[in-house]
């Protein structure tokens, strides 16, 4: 058993240890965190596999993006826990049933790569699978129209949500840029000149005040 092999061993059972914890841990954060260990040893397995382009999107899509994205939600909303643990036992027959169909899926191909009918094919193609040069490659060229319509719909879906967040609504609290550079000094500032107040004179008039209306309830 090589080096690799250790590896390859070590990643997944970490990720596997870390996916059971992310459907039992309690804490909604707790899990948020071991799905992303587990998305770090998936990405230490494509590295083995030479895979490394593949690993660098897990890395930065999955876990810099999403799995920030679900922290902060989880993190920023009050979660009541308990509550979302209530009738969690009616998902189980649906649950089992998607589960072992995905588990049927799973066997039916792995079975089908082990019977060795494609292994000679598979080997020659294996170490051009998952590599960043050959994906720029078919990327660029043979699928240069479909990677442009999706760069041109991530573009229009850009500019949509900056303009359905500037836009002008009631209850906005945004300032109109222009309106702020247009703006002049006097308009920023005014000085208003205000007489002194001589803070003595207001005591003693409490005071005084004071006095008189203790002397008013004493009085018969």
């Amino acid at each position: 058993m090589d080096f690799t092999t250790v590896l390859f061993y070590v990643f997944s059972a970490i990720m596997i240890v870390a996916g059971v914890r992310v459907i039992t841990a309690r804490n909604p954060v707790h899990a948020a965190l071991f799905l992303v260990l587990a998305f770090f040893n998936a990405a230490g397995i494509w590295m083995l596999l030479k895979a490394e382009f593949l690993a660098i999107v897990l890395v930065l899509v999955y876990v810099g993006a999403v799995m920030v994205l679900f922290l902060f939600v989880v993190m920023m909303l009050d979660i009541n826990v308990d509550r979302l643990r209530e009738g969690m036992w009616g998902y189980l027959p649906l649950a089992s049933v998607i589960g072992g169909l995905i588990v049927l899926e799973m066997a039916a191909v792995l079975w089908r790569g082990f019977l060795g009918s494609a292994a000679a094919p598979a080997e020659s193609v294996v170490g051009h699978i998952g590599g960043t040069r050959e994906l720029g490659k078919l990327i660029y060229t043979q699928y240069i129209y479909g990677f442009e319509i999706a760069g041109l719909i991530l573009l229009v879906a850009i500019i949509a949500a900056v303009a359905l967040t500037l836009r002008k609504r009631k209850d906005s609290k945004a300032i109109d840029p222009a309106l702020a550079v247009r703006v002049k000094r006097n308009d920023r500032l005014k000085i208003v000149k205000v007489q002194a107040v001589n803070q003595k004179a207001i005591d003693d008039a409490a005071i005084a005040a004071a006095a008189a209306q203790a002397a008013n309830k004493e009085a018969p």
